[in-house]
């Protein structure tokens, strides 16, 4: 029992700790994403073609070769509206100052930004070039460019006389799927480059927003997504280049990715930018890339939430950077059911958990039944326990009697038929499921901002001084532990330890996500009506086949049994 004490606090505070702060690994790709290359090319061309967009391969960026002189006279801004984003351009660099996404708001509840203005002001606004080797006559990222809006897609052309350079973009009214090319030439030649979004990107206002974010990309020869966080470039930039088949940055919801042309091979450089936010004052380490490599570049590009169906619908790989994590196998198929109850019938995350769970635990209530016999075969094996414990009173656990007196418990255990584990095995067994709920409440779009009653984001912790639900959980943690009969067996220490779980258990949730915490409450809830149904059933049970011995004993001479 301490054992799956002590993996549950490693779950809910060890891993998290380790995962989003200490840097994110190496994560293998979705199912999808290990099919065959070859898929993508016609997944992305018919998300494309269905979004009514010009796709990347006949997207023709502007002739750079006009050796005129092509410069604005002042900075100015412009704006692309669309039924899913605002973004604001500035013709000092072709950059984007402000990219809006319309469908979800941020913390005041204002849509959200996911350009990290603080830090984007600081290493260069999204859409800036990096040149690894030969630099342009002009520095691009800081001149005039002349800029031509034309409905839903924004054009930049420059010319020094010697560097000429030209930006496109290209929006479509409902798709988070914009088409992108540029292109350079120095004195007729051209000059490779790489597009950098810098700085940060995403929601800010998630706790450990930096820790949350990494540089992404799918190396399609080895099938494998790779994620970078800001301090695998905190040396230096970290250049990564080869077949990918996206590239880009994401957060714990959203993503930024570059998807090239089908068999392109693309170079990507990964940044270590040290900024504050506008909801955090610290200066933390933000992840920023560079993507691109060619004189002229034209890629899709996916700004937007990490919606499953979404994402496969662009590029089958791409779903890909939503990690389930370890219990995978049991997560995506919990969201499935999560997602698939709320839409159905309860209309609503907070209830479909509690649903969920209550038949889980069902699920899991005749492994609890052998687990009440056991824990009762162990209380009436008590007195022969005591009798051990007794002969073996205050030897350490160094004391080569230690052994001995584990190995006469064992022989006891092994007569009786009694399994000393059965009380540990239910409470291990949702571990799983514990790390499942876990990994759904984040990284699922669908979570974020979630309400239930007085929560208003599932995937967070209340935001109350005293917060209700690990309080309740404690409380019914303490009242289940009563009702349930111990085998008053082992270290007394040990014992009184066990006394103290429930507290330790309402430490390790309190800073959890109020879904996980309704989880564990609702499971609490289900197990004490399990219990008292046991405890109340188990009784007359008992009294009945003492009653049916009796029954069965011989009648002695003077007509008793």
């Amino acid at each position: 029992m301490l054992i799956a004490f002590v993996l549950m606090g490693l779950i809910l505070v060890a891993t998290p700790f380790v995962y989003r702060k200490l840097g994110l690994a190496p994560a293998e790709p979705a199912e999808a994403a290990k099919k065959s290359d070859t898929s993508a090319k016609p997944a992305a061309t018919q998300a494309a073609a269905a979004s009514g967009a010009p796709m990347a391969s006949s997207l023709n960026a502007p002739d750079a070769k006009s050796t005129a002189a092509l410069v604005a006279t002042s900075e100015q801004e412009s704006v692309i509206d669309t039924a899913l984003y605002h973004v604001v351009f500035t013709n000092r660099g072709a950059a984007v100052k402000s990219w809006t996404l319309k469908e979800y708001k941020d913390a005041a509840g204002k849509p959200l930004e996911v350009v990290n203005l603080q830090g984007a002001g600081k290493y260069g606004y999204p859409f800036s070039f990096l040149f690894r080797d030969k630099q342009p006559s002009t520095d691009l990222n800081k001149a005039l460019w002349v800029a031509h809006p034309e409905g839903l897609t924004m054009r930049f052309e420059f010319s020094d006389g010697q560097t000429v350079a030209t930006k496109t973009f290209a929006f479509t009214q409902s798709a988070y799927l914009v088409q992108y090319a540029d292109q350079v030439t120095l004195a007729g030649s051209g000059l490779n480059h790489l597009s950098q979004w810098r700085g940060g990107f995403g929601d800010m206002a998630v706790q450990n927003a930096a820790g949350l974010q990494a540089s992404i990309y799918y190396d399609t020869e080895k099938s494998k997504l790779v994620r970078n966080a800001a301090k695998t470039a905190k040396s230096g930039p970290v250049a990564a280049d080869g077949q990918f088949s996206f590239a880009g940055l994401d957060d714990q919801y959203f993503a930024a990715a570059f998807l090239a042309p089908p068999g392109s091979a693309i170079q990507t450089t990964t940044f270590d930018d040290i900024s504050n936010s506008a909801f955090n004052a610290s200066e933390d380490p933000y992840p920023g890339v560079a993507v691109g490599g060619g004189a002229r570049n034209q890629m899709a590009l996916y700004v937007g939430p990490k919606e499953i169906n979404l994402l496969h619908s662009v590029n089958p790989k791409l779903d890909g950077i939503v990690d389930w994590g370890f219990f995978g196998v049991i997560a995506k198929p919990l969201f499935l059911v999560l997602h698939w109850m709320n839409d159905r019938y309860v209309h609503n995350y907070g209830w479909a958990i509690i649903v969920l769970t209550v038949f889980i635990n069902l699920a899991l209530f005749p492994l609890k039944l052998t687990n009440l016999k056991s824990m009762r075969k162990m209380q009436k094996l008590q007195p022969e326990m005591n009798k051990i414990n007794e002969k073996y009173k205050g030897i350490s656990m160094s004391d080569p009697r230690a052994s001995q007196k584990q190995q006469e418990m064992m022989d006891l255990y092994k007569q009786h038929g009694v399994n000393p584990m059965g009380g540990c095995l239910p409470m291990l067994i949702q571990l799983p499921f514990l790390w499942a709920f876990y990994k759904v409440l984040a990284v699922t779009i669908e979570m974020r901002h979630a309400q239930w009653l007085w929560v208003g984001d599932l995937s967070q912790p209340e935001h109350l001084a005293l917060r209700v639900l690990p309080m309740v959980m404690v409380a019914t943690s303490f009242w289940l532990q009563k009702m349930t009969p111990t085998p008053a067996q082992g270290d007394p220490s040990q014992q009184k330890m066990m006394q103290f779980m429930p507290l330790m258990m309402g430490f390790f949730f309190w800073s959890a996500s109020s879904g996980l915490v309704l989880y564990w409450l609702t499971g609490n809830v289900v197990n004490i009506a399990q219990q008292w149904f046991m405890n109340t059933t188990a009784a007359p049970a008992e009294a009945a086949a003492v009653v049916k011995q009796g029954a069965k004993k011989p009648m002695s001479k003077d007509g008793r049994r």
